[in-house]
């Protein structure tokens, strides 16, 4: 039985690695064995940081909800304290969004908060 080189199989597999190093520098573009560890270590940081993207955009809701109503008196805490008491259930992606493009909105909230803890 004659050796089995590079037949369909092979070929099939090391072009959906080159594909997908598409736009990679140089070799990584090119060499079978570069390449391949290009796109491993490209998954890996895609995995990872799929995970970094929550924690970073919940990140980016508090400091914006903790900006908007330190110009309303309160802080962050105090905030989302009244928040609960007041049993307003929104979020923090939503209470964002409401303070970055609808101040008054916003304000309107806070005004509710502030009563509920006095």
């Amino acid at each position: 039985m004659p050796r089995a080189k590079g037949g369909f199989k092979t070929r099939q597999r090391r072009k959906k690695i080159l594909d997908r190093a598409k736009g990679y520098y140089g070799g990584r573009s090119r060499l079978y064995r570069t390449a391949t560890e290009a796109v491993d270590k490209g998954l890996q940081y895609a995995y990872r940081d799929r995970k970094a993207k929550k924690r970073e955009f919940r990140s980016l809701w508090i400091t914006r909800i903790s900006a908007a109503v330190r110009a309303m008196g309160l802080n962050y805490s105090q905030f989302m304290n009244g928040l609960k008491k007041a049993e307003i259930a929104l979020d923090r992606r939503a209470l964002a969004e409401l303070a970055y493009s609808d101040p008054k909105a916003f304000g309107l909230i806070a005004e509710k908060v502030k009563t509920q803890l006095a």
